[in-house]
């Protein structure tokens, strides 16, 4: 009898200590802190892609889990008070995207996971140590921008054979930008273009970029994934058409009237970092989770700009196109 009460004691206690274990559980809410590096109404898209992405995995925003925002607007230069101001808060995990948020977040800290929802060479601007070893404190998904930029330049001389000068725009404090040119650069002198490099500082300078480009004679340009070019997709396209010039970029960018795209799918991406999320919650370290490298690309061309361009595309090109838009 004693052998037998202390066997349903024991029995009972673990069941308890068991219940006890799953009441917490389910009464556990985790903290997510986001930090943006543009605007919540220009990023949207890809936010809804990454609550959507946690919704599959059970989390409920209000329920099990909340997310604190901090936008900085395009102005990089605010992203390391944000995120100090993030860190403070003591989150589960911080969630950012692209070289500048990425560093920002890792110099604020170096106990906190990140998961960087998208960023382009992540290696090469020092944010992990290595894609399957990333060491530190920091995980997610990574794109070669170097390879997606060479690969615009080829269709561009795919699509317009006699061009010979291509400007392309960027984001001037965006550590990615000089491996950007200089990866570019042997395609360039293989197909016989000049690059005609542009750099802005917020979406006030685009105009005057644009601008700049067609005095340097740039037959097109190309448009770089970078956060606040990425928000801008549809006023940079616009400038395009004003001033009668082909340019290429990001799938989104031909989605909001660009004429040609070759890039990644964004939305696929951030899904993606819920994941990372998912499996930081349940105990996983950053530095034993692998940086995925993208695996899904597209060509996208818009045929409603080409014909307000008074463009017409090579038939070779527009059978490669994953998507036409008409």
């Amino acid at each position: 009898m004693d052998r037998r009460r202390f066997l349903l004691t024991s029995l009972a206690g673990a069941l308890a200590a068991q219940q006890a274990a799953q009441a917490q559980q389910v009464g556990k809410v985790y903290r997510i802190a986001f930090l943006g590096s543009t605007s919540r109404s220009s990023y949207a898209s890809q936010v809804e892609a990454f609550r959507a992405g946690l919704r599959d995995l059970g989390y409920v925003e209000g329920q099990n889990v909340e997310i604190e925002f901090r936008w900085a607007e395009g102005n990089y230069a605010r992203l390391p008070e944000l995120a100090a101001e993030l860190v403070r808060l003591k989150p589960d995990v911080l969630v950012t995207h692209g070289p500048p948020g990425a560093l920002a977040a890792k110099r604020a800290t170096d106990t906190i996971p990140i998961v960087v929802g998208v960023i382009g060479e992540a290696i090469a601007i020092g944010a992990v140590e290595g894609l399957a070893r990333p060491g530190g404190n920091v995980t997610g998904s990574s794109f070669f921008v170097l390879e997606l930029n060479a690969k615009r330049l080829e269709l561009l001389k795919e699509a317009f054979p006699r061009l010979s000068r291509v400007g392309v725009l960027l984001k001037r404090d965006n550590p990615v930008n000089a491996p950007v040119i200089g990866a570019m650069e042997p395609t360039a002198q293989a197909l016989k273009i000049q690059l005609q490099s542009v750099e802005v500082r917020d979406p006030a300078d685009l105009e005057t970029a644009v601008s700049a480009l067609v005095r340097g004679h740039a037959g097109a340009f190309v448009v770089q994934e970078e956060a606040m070019l990425i928000a801008q997709a549809e006023r940079i396209a616009e400038l395009a058409r004003k001033h009668l010039l082909p340019t290429i970029g990001f799938i989104e960018y031909a989605r909001a009237g660009g004429l040609l795209a070759f890039g990644v799918h964004f939305p696929a991406l951030w899904r993606r970092a819920a994941v990372f999320v998912d499996r930081i919650f349940k105990g996983a370290k950053p530095a034993d989770l692998p940086v995925e490298q993208a695996t899904r690309f597209e060509v996208v061309i818009n045929l409603k700009t080409a014909k307000a361009l008074a463009l017409t595309l090579p038939p070779s090109l527009l059978a490669r196109a994953d998507q036409v838009i008409e």
